[in-house]
Order: structure tokens, then sequence, then C-alpha cells
């Protein structure tokens, strides 16, 4: 958001927190020991649909699925942790937490942030399972966590945002319960690691921070090989789907059948051998859109000498996004035609869970409202969200900007560059085979740019353009532009603005509007926080609509091809949200608002 704030008097006030899929899960109960929500200051209507024995169950990885798996989601021993702890072993924790939710979180249990800290619990792999791997996977977990399986180190990971699996099969005991100890450290805005919006004093656009597991656990019992990696791009023109699939070890004598589906008609299929791509024709195809999200289902089979060795089921979107001419100006192209991408800044905070929606449905609902709101964008904004937020912008049908989360707004350097490099490269081979996401955007207006200068940020802009030569790149949303990506990009608040296109660089307002309505009983405690302040629904409606009505005099001349909303929801302090920080209360007329976006969609459509 705009500069000026970064300079601003900031207001330091320190919170104390007092699929659509039907898959077999099996579901084991954690210790019983006292354990209750914490008190939160604000929550949504989902906040008391979660138990310790609800929390999340859904299967998490969407484009990866398998059917028998075990939640770990539930309640785990929990205790805060010092430099040097050795791991408590066989040793009752004195508090318990209900993962997923983050340490800070009300749903959590604990709702104060820690910078160490230990998870401990015990499960039993079921009989069925003997003979079998077990892989422990984890969808996120802020920031550095080391995991230990009955006494032994299984594996360590480093990075807020994306997914990381350990096979503990060498350190499962014959018979009998196991038991997993997580140790986890985030030094939250001490350090220099990818945070985003996070902070341990919650001000103006500064929210509260995340730390510990804050996404699904879980095991799935696998064969000694199996299948641990897929990459799935789409080509249009060509009427096919190119698949690579990648093994959990390198070996011979595997082979691999894909085949595609259109509901419970098969399409296509095609085999291959893992590690190299192979082309599944997908003739006369169903194109992705928002206006028609249609997804084919996708059935990988892995097989030694015949027998069948590992099955996954996954999805994809046939799409293509790119640039090219129109109207006499470079634009943005989906399926080769242009439409005028309109949306809102969407940045995932809840009161009750704060970086993890209490519920599924709570995930779902800010996607289903964009939709009800006439738009057919998002930018989510430096933060990544679980699988499953992609599976309904995948299944709802949105176009989805992906940031990644900045490490630090004032540049200071505390972690190696190369860090964030990882961080990025790991944010896109975990979500790159989504069709929702249309474009990677590396920085937000220069937050821990300065460090990398014109030589980082081209270095990291060749890099997601190897990574994903099929998406655009926005190597710096706002501010500074080195005439790298494929965007000129700039943020006015109110606006709308726009920069002039250029030759193969389409020209989008990353960010506007901002205006503001306090809503009585569904606010923050803090001090209120907008970029222009309304009186009335009525008068925010009339507001936007005039807005969008500018968006669309912009599209003309000089050729706008996108614009992105400041915001959503309110988030804490921060009131410029179309719907409450609760989800309670929806601040404008949705029909009126559909309209006018809609409109701006429709004159899009109709240039030449």
């Amino acid at each position: 958001m705009r500069k000026w704030l970064l300079k601003g008097a900031v207001i330091l006030i320190v919170l104390v927190l007092a699929q659509g899929m039907t898959l077999r899960a099996r579901v084991q109960a954690s210790p019983a020991q006292q354990w209750h929500k914490a008190t939160p200051i604000m929550q949504t209507r989902w906040f008391d649909e979660v138990s310790p024995t609800n929390a999340l169950p859904e299967y998490p990885r969407p484009q990866m699925t398998r059917t028998e798996w075990l939640t770990l989601n539930g309640l785990w021993e929990f205790a805060a942790a010092r430099a040097g702890e050795q791991p408590p072993f066989n040793t009752t924790l004195n508090q318990q937490i209900l993962v997923p939710y983050p340490v800070e979180a009300p749903l959590s249990g604990i709702g104060h942030t820690e910078t160490r800290m230990w998870y401990r619990r015990m499960f039993n792999a079921p009989n069925a399972w003997n003979g079998q791997h077990l892989r422990l996977n984890f969808g996120a977990v802020d920031w550095q966590s080391a995991i230990y399986v009955n006494g032994q180190r299984a594996g360590e990971h480093t990075g807020g945002y994306d997914g990381f699996s350990i096979d503990i099969t060498p350190y499962l005991k014959a018979a009998g319960p196991q038991e997993i100890i997580v140790g986890v450290y985030d030094p939250g805005e001490a350090g220099g690691q990818p945070r985003g919006k996070q902070s341990f004093t919650s001000h103006e656009i500064w929210y509260t921070s995340t730390s510990g597991i804050w996404q699904t656990v879980w095991i799935e019992p696998v064969a000694p090989v199996a299948i641990q990696d897929l990459r799935l791009i789409t080509d249009i023109d060509a009427g096919m789907l190119r698949v690579t699939v990648a093994l959990s070890e390198q070996a011979s004598g595997y082979t691999l059948n894909a085949v595609a589906f259109d509901g419970g008609s098969q399409v296509a299929s095609i085999s291959g051998l893992p590690g190299e791509e192979f082309l599944l024709p997908v003739p006369e195809a169903k194109l992705w859109s928002p206006e028609h999200p249609f997804l084919y289902d996708l059935k990988l089979t892995l097989l030694k000498d015949g027998a069948v060795i590992d099955e996954v089921g996954s999805y994809f979107g046939m799409r293509k996004i790119s640039l090219g001419e129109v109207g006499g100006v470079t634009r943005i192209l989906l399926n080769n035609h242009f439409v005028f991408q309109i949306g809102p800044l969407d940045q995932g905070f809840w009161p009750d869970g704060i970086y993890t929606a209490p519920t599924d449905e709570a995930l779902r609902y800010d996607l289903e409202m964009e939709k009800k709101l006439g738009w057919n964008m998002v930018r989510k904004h430096i933060k990544v969200e679980p699988e499953r937020w992609y599976y309904w912008a995948d299944k709802l049908g949105l176009l989805v900007w992906q940031d990644m989360p900045s490490a630090d707004a004032a540049n200071k350097i505390a972690n190696p560059p190369g860090n964030f490099e990882a961080e990025l490269r790991a944010m896109i081979a975990g979500r790159r085979n989504h069709p929702s996401i249309i474009m990677w955007v590396i920085f937000n207006e220069e937050w821990g740019q300065k460090q990398f200068g014109l030589m980082g940020t081209a270095q990291l802009t060749k890099v997601v353009r190897t990574l994903d030569p099929a998406r655009l790149v926005n190597s710096a949303t706002g501010w500074v532009d080195y005439g790298i990506s494929n965007v000129v990009d700039w943020h006015t608040y109110v606006g709308p603005e726009s920069p002039k296109p250029e030759f193969r660089r389409a020209a989008v307002q990353g960010e506007f509007g901002g205006l503001g309505l306090e809503v009585e009983g569904h606010r923050w405690p803090l001090p209120r926080f907008a970029y222009e302040w309304q009186p009335s629904g009525a008068a925010l409606t009339a507001r936007y609509i005039e807005l969008i009505r500018k968006a669309q005099v912009l599209m003309q001349n000089p050729g706008l091809s996108a614009a992105v909303y400041t915001e959503i929801t309110d988030i804490e302090h921060e009131l410029n949200g179309l719907l409450t920080y609760d989800r309670a209360v929806i601040k404008v007329d949705v029909d009126a608002v559909r309209e006018a976006n809609q409109a701006l969609i429709a004159a899009s459509e109709a240039l030449k």
C-alpha cells in the first residue's frame, strides 16, 4: 500500500489475545485433557463450529489426492521453548493447542505469540498400513521446523508458506503408539524472512502475526517408490496437457498411465515414463475461464511389471494467459481474447483464525462473495493460502494474481537474500498447477526489493520465468519498475489511474480504492484506518461505482488491462473492505456493485 504509511506516525498497540471432495479420512482422538478456545476480540459465524474433532477435516491437497490418509489435525500437546533446549521426548507438555490454527489465533486455544515452541502428539498407524511407507505431511509451518519421531530427528524445513513431506518409516516402532514432536522457531519481524503483513504490534496496514503450524498435518501410506510431485501445463493451441511426474526416488522399470475425464466419460489416455514429459491429447477442449470454470479430472497410475504400485487423483483446467495487441495497445489475453480483469486485494486474515480460516466453508466464502460482487479476478496479497483456497478459486472461476510474501518493508537485511529466492521457488513449485493462478508477483511496493536492486530483481524474474513460462510475471507491483516484467503496474489511492501500455507490456492498476466505512459492532477496537471515508453503505456503493466507471474510461485510453480494488474485507483496524472483518455485514449493494463490474468486463470483450 501507499509509501507514506511506512513513514507516517505509527500507533503501537500490543494486542493481548486471552471439496467439495469425498475422501476416506481416518481420524484419531488426541489425549483427553482440558482445552478451550481463547477469547476472541471478534469472531466469525464459523467460530462456534470448530472443535477438536472437526478441525479442517477435508483432504488438504486436492491436486494430488490419495484415498487412504490419516489427519493429525486436532489437539496436540504444546509448550513454549528456549534456544538450545532438548526436545521433550516422552514428556507430557503443559498445554494443548488445536492444530492447525496458529498459536496467536483464539481458535488454537493459546491466543498469544511464541517465538520458539514445541508440539507433541502420539498416533497409531492402522494395521492395514503394515508394509507400506508412511509420509508425514505439513501444509505449512511458520517458520523453521524440526521434526522428531520416537526420539530421532526425522527432518527439518525452512519456510513459512510451503508444504513439505517426510518419510517417517525408518523411525517407527514395530507396534504401539508413535511419538511425533515438532520444534518451531519463528523470529517474526525481528528476522528478515518472508512474512507478509505479520507484525508483533498491530497497527495501520500491519496485522497480528502467525507462528507455528498453521495448515493441515496428515499422514498417508505409500509404496516404497511412489508418486511425489506433478507438473501440469496446458496448451490450448495444441490441444494437449503436458504431464511430468516425479517419484519419491529414482528407480527403473516403472511406467505411468494418465487418463483424463470429463465427468464420468474418458476423454484421453497416454502412457509415459517418470521424470519425462509426456503429452496427453485433449481434443476439442472445453476451456477454463471465470464464466465457465470447467475442470477435467485426471487419474495417474504408477505401474511396474503390469502391477499397480501407486495411484493419485488430480484435475486440470485448459486455459492460456498471454499478452497481445487489442485496440492498438498491449493487453492481457485469456484464451487469446482480451477480458478486463477487475477484482479485490485479498489478504486472507481472520479475526478468530488469523492466517487460518476457521472452516473450509469460511475459506470458500470470500471467493464466493467475490463472484457474487461480479469480480473475475483476485490478488492474493503477500500471503500464500492453503491448497484448498486455490481449489475453490479453480472451481468457482477466479483469476488469481499470486504475491510472494514480502520479507521486510524497511529493507533491512537479516536473512541472506538466497532465503527469499528459495521460498519464492517453493511457492511456485507448490501452486503452479492451479489454472486460476495467471500471474506471479515478486515484490510489493519495493518491500524487501532494495537489497536486490536491478540485477537481483532481474535474476528473480528470470527464475520465475524459468520455473513457470506459462504465466505472467509482475516483478514489482507499484513503485519500482525496472521494465523487465510483463506489466507496468501503478498503485493509486483513491484512483484509479493508468500507466501507458508499452510494447509487450500491459498496463495494470495493482491497487486503488481503499474506501472506508465503519460498521458499529463489527470493528476491531483499535484506531480506525482507511484512505477515504464514506458516511453510509449507499455512499460507499455510489463511490465504488464511480471508480469502476473511471476504470472503464482508462481501459479505452490509455489502455488499462486490469485493476485491483482495496479490498474485500476489513482487517483489524483497517476498515476499507466491502465486507466487515467478521464477514457478518456486506457494506455495499451487491447487485449494484455486480452490475458495475460486469459492465466493465463486457465493455472489454467488445473491444477489437
